[in-house]
């Protein structure tokens, strides 16, 4: 009886997938396509373009991720706060708050359906598996933020540990008779494979100053891109220096020292948590085996005497 409930439960959901799957990507008529290709030829023609150029594995998750997120649409505050996150994760892609969306839909579907299926395989009871349930909807709730949390974290670190670099070399281009523009183009060639992330986001920037966007604007977005407390306060430094008109090569020089001074410090306190750190696993995993390498014998033999007492 318990395999035939979970036999149609599963073809319940499926048909339920399917039908939801036709109803969003049916086929338009022959009509209505060559009528929306004579009114947007111009826009599809781009379209098909930009599409050549697509990664088959993000083209497959744009697709997919298109229909989830109508289901459940995203407001505008929302919308923003996450697209920020991504780019401070690191991707910049138009679609790529509706993918992350897709992500977390997805997440908060799988996990209890899965662990749902597998209480109902195993014939476990009603309160076992809605607190098993529960516990999966939690996790697929809270991992993908985790996720994003932990690549936002790994790319500021990646962008702390380049910006020392990029501030020297950028000293040595300004010293050497370059503009501030030139010098942050050459950091984005020279560090290209050094510091991948720093150099991307200097080249951005570039770029935007290049299209016509005003310097202080194009600096303000790259500290916002990044989020990184030291690239804001250089994008606040070369500001106010362009702005009053200072030596930007003194200035970038005083704060490049300044950066080191910091990095310094925060390696010597990273070293100074190391022996905090260290209390767990040893407490967890090295302290046990030793009492029981030591004591393990007195015990034994604790035991054979008063066994044969």
């Amino acid at each position: 009886m318990l395999f035939i409930i979970t036999v149609s439960t599963f073809i319940c959901i499926t048909l339920g997938v399917v039908g939801l799957y036709w109803l969003l990507f049916r086929p338009a008529s022959a009509a209505t396509e060559r009528l929306k290709q004579m009114q947007d030829g111009t826009a599809i023609a781009e379209a098909s373009t930009l599409d050549e150029d697509r990664q088959p594995v993000a083209d497959l998750a744009e697709r997919i991720a298109t229909p989830i997120s109508r289901l459940v649409p995203a407001s505008a505050i929302e919308a923003r706060k996450i697209q920020k996150q991504l780019m401070q994760a690191g991707f910049r892609g138009e679609n790529a708050v509706v993918i992350y969306r897709a992500l977390q839909l997805i997440s908060l579907m799988l996990f209890p359906g899965v662990v749902a299926f597998v209480c109902a395989l195993t014939g476990r009871s009603m309160s076992n598996a809605l607190l098993f349930i529960l516990f999966a909807f939690v996790i697929g709730f809270f991992l993908p933020r985790f996720l994003l949390a932990r690549l936002i974290n790994g790319r500021q670190q990646r962008v702390r540990w380049g910006l020392a670099d990029a501030l020297d070399l950028m000293v040595v281009s300004i010293e050497a008779g370059l503009g501030l523009n030139a010098a942050m183009l050459r950091i984005s060639e020279e560090l290209k494979t050094v510091h991948p992330d720093i150099s991307g986001e200097f080249e951005l920037a570039n770029l935007e100053i290049r299209v016509g966007r005003e310097r202080d604007e194009a600096l303000r977005n790259l500290a916002e891109r990044t989020g990184v407390d030291d690239l804001r306060s250089l994008v606040a430094m070369l500001i106010q220096a362009d702005r009053f008109g200072t030596s930007i090569a003194r200035a970038v020089r005083v704060f490049s020292d300044s950066l080191r001074t910091k990095r310094r410090q925060r390696a010597e306190q990273a070293a100074q948590k190391a022996a905090v750190k260290l209390l767990f696993p040893l407490a967890c995993f090295l302290f046990p085996t030793l009492f029981i390498a030591i004591l393990g014998p007195a015990a034994l033999n604790l035991i054979d005497t008063l066994g044969n007492m």
